[in-house]
């Protein structure tokens, strides 16, 4: 397998690898890596689908990427997905993919129109004071040293980075900043989390430095994950023949490791309450997603508070029993042992009628029935205690949705601590008392509060114990290589298999997990996309550092005389245009700033 970029390798088809007609393939998990990974072996592989196989212990594909509709409790969704252009292996994935929308489209054909005709940004990023607008006014407040902080956690090596938390290398004025409100509230960080992690996300996402206060740099589906992206796939692979084989939960997988040779020998699993299994050669391949970010969530609902499930969790279970045959296959307790610092809650709100939504529209400026754009992405309540953020999609979210209905998705990251007005941790909250917390935020007045939340929503809050495993410090080894060295038939998917510089809990590393595993096991013709690589491109990197002094140009030290034979040196040169271009420099002489409409980076 080899990395590539650029149009000659992404529009290019590789030849059937050789060997492919025998191969059958084992795919542990229904989630979205294992999706992936079966398309292709399809696609690219040209592997018969009848001859792929999907072990799943739930009775529905897809695995984090839900939206669902209970009986009586009202839709679900754990969790959003906030996607972005340079998703490279997840588009190279979604163009092949059928629209079940737009007849003749692919998927990522009716992703590009659908946000080309309704881009995302946010009106109101931040409030405070019962939904007063912060006016954070898309400045970072970052102080000198919060701006050396961040330059030093970027120039520095991964290993000085390992085993580190985020208030390890980051100080008071960092923490105490408009950019990490954005940064932890959009992407789930806490202060206790892993250094190296916040340093390759800083990386990845160099190219949205800028984006963070508004969230112009994302982009969402029409629907829910579900039906936006899973349901798609789901009838791709069903229509090759592809196999489900749900509440088949695998409980180990067996090997024979020798002479720096290893080879998948059985899955074992547990499938209708009786034990079960099948048998693997060398032409048996298997691709096991290990870990879980959503592993034993707990429902609650209306009057119900969501369980804390501490007790076995297969999918952790699984990687343990995996781990224990090889140093190669990772420690999976370096993640889920520490379910106090990995947790967090989340709460679907459905309103049904117009009485809340109207307060929805005061702070997003939008209206929610409208069918485009409502908030834009997260709107953060700075002086929750809980940390509260929430948002509201394109409506309808999910298509059973009722004319009068809107589905709000809310989430805390302070779960232990008493709110603001229900004076209760959210952890111990039943969903009526979640929804008169947001309602709180929302600036419903206080007298109002109680009967909206009662007779107004549905809302059903979920407890996922393992949410944010995936930022625990860590260090090299902890997660496997996607195929381990002198693996011949086995490689390991998802959230918790190493690869090399793309950032965790996106669609993109799932997928991509997904597509080296698929080509170094098929040995394909073709290359992996690499990561998107904004954080070399000087360009990049002069914008993101004039968005990170908040437009503030560069002070020279020095005399005025100094200060202007400096500019002089730079004056008509290349760096001395691409200085003011970005408003890091002054105007000097001849040199101005540009309009910049030669390039891709406006």
């Amino acid at each position: 397998m080899y990395r590539s970029n650029g149009n000659y390798e992404a529009f290019a088809r590789p030849r059937k690898p050789e060997g492919a007609d025998d191969k059958t393939v084992w795919l542990v998990g229904g989630g979205l890596a294992a999706m992936a990974a079966a398309i292709f072996m399809i696609r690219d592989g040209q592997v018969a689908g009848e001859r792929i196989t999907i072990l799943e212990e739930l009775g529905l594909p897809g695995g984090a990427l839900d939206g669902i509709k209970y009986p009586e409790k009202g839709f679900v969704i754990r969790g959003g997905r906030e996607l972005e252009d340079h998703m490279e292996c997840l588009w190279d994935m979604f163009r092949s993919i059928p629209s079940l929308e737009i007849e003749g489209a692919s998927v990522l054909d009716e992703f590009y129109w659908l946000n080309k005709d309704d881009p995302n940004v946010s009106l109101c990023r931040v409030t405070e004071k019962q939904g007063q607008d912060a006016h954070t006014n898309k400045l970072f407040t970052l102080s000198e040293k919060a701006q050396k902080e961040i330059v030093a956690v970027i120039l520095a090596t991964r290993e000085e980075m390992e085993g580190k938390r985020i208030d390890e290398v980051f100080g008071d004025d960092f923490l105490g900043s408009n950019f990490w409100l954005y940064w932890r509230t959009m992407f789930a960080f806490e202060e206790w989390h892993s250094a190296l992690e916040m340093k390759l996300y800083l990386h990845r996402f160099m190219h949205h430095i800028g984006g963070l206060p508004d969230l112009s740099a994302l982009k969402f589906t029409k629907y829910n994950q579900y039906e936006s992206l899973v349901l798609p796939m789901r009838k791709f692979l069903d229509d090759h023949g592809v196999q489900f084989r749900f509440h088949h939960t695998v409980t180990d997988i067996q090997f024979d490791i020798e002479d720096g040779r290893i080879q998948a020998t059985r899955i074992d699993w547990i499938a209708d309450g009786e034990p079960g299994g099948v048998d693997l050669g060398p032409d048996d391949l298997c691709l096991a997603t290990i870990g879980s970010l959503t592993e034993n969530s707990g429902n609650g609902d209306q009057h119900t508070a969501p369980e804390l499930k501490t007790g076995p969790a297969p999918a952790w279970d699984l990687w343990k029993r995996i781990a224990e045959k090889s140093p190669a296959f990772g420690r999976p307790e370096v993640f889920c042992s520490d379910i106090d610092k990995t947790k967090w809650e989340s709460a679907t709100v459905t309103t049904v009628d117009e009485r809340i939504p109207k307060y929805i529209e005061k702070i997003c400026k939008r209206d929610p029935f409208s069918g485009k754009v409502v908030t834009g992405g997260i709107v953060t309540a700075k002086d929750s205690a809980w940390l509260m953020s929430w948002t509201v999609n394109r409506q309808p979210h999910f298509k059973a949705q009722k004319p009068n209905e809107i589905v709000v998705w809310v989430y805390g990251l302070f779960v232990e601590t008493p709110g603001d007005y229900v004076k209760k941790p959210m952890q111990e909250c039943t969903g009526e008392e979640i929804a008169q917390e947001w309602l709180y935020h929302l600036g419903v007045p206080v007298e109002d509060i109680a009967e909206l939340a009662a007779s107004a929503a549905k809302t059903v809050p979920v407890m996922m114990p393992y949410v944010t495993s995936f930022f625990m410090p860590r260090r090299a080894g902890d997660r496997p290589q996607v195929v381990p060295e002198g693996s011949v038939n086995f490689a390991f998917l998802g959230q918790f298999a190493e690869t090399t510089r793309d950032t965790i809990f996106t669609t993109e590393y799932s997928v991509r997990t997904a597509m080296e595993a698929t080509y170094q096991l098929l040995d394909v013709e073709r290359g992996v996309p690499e990561v998107f690589n904004s954080t070399y491109d000087i360009r990049y990197l002069l914008k993101a550092t004039a968005r990170l002094r908040d437009g503030e140009a560069v002070h020279i030290p020095g005399p005025n005389f100094l200060q202007g034979r400096l500019l002089d040196k730079l004056d008509n040169t290349q760096m001395g245009e691409l200085l003011t271009d970005f408003g890091l420099i002054p105007a000097h002489g001849a040199t101005v700033p540009r309009p910049r409409d030669d390039d891709a980076i406006a």
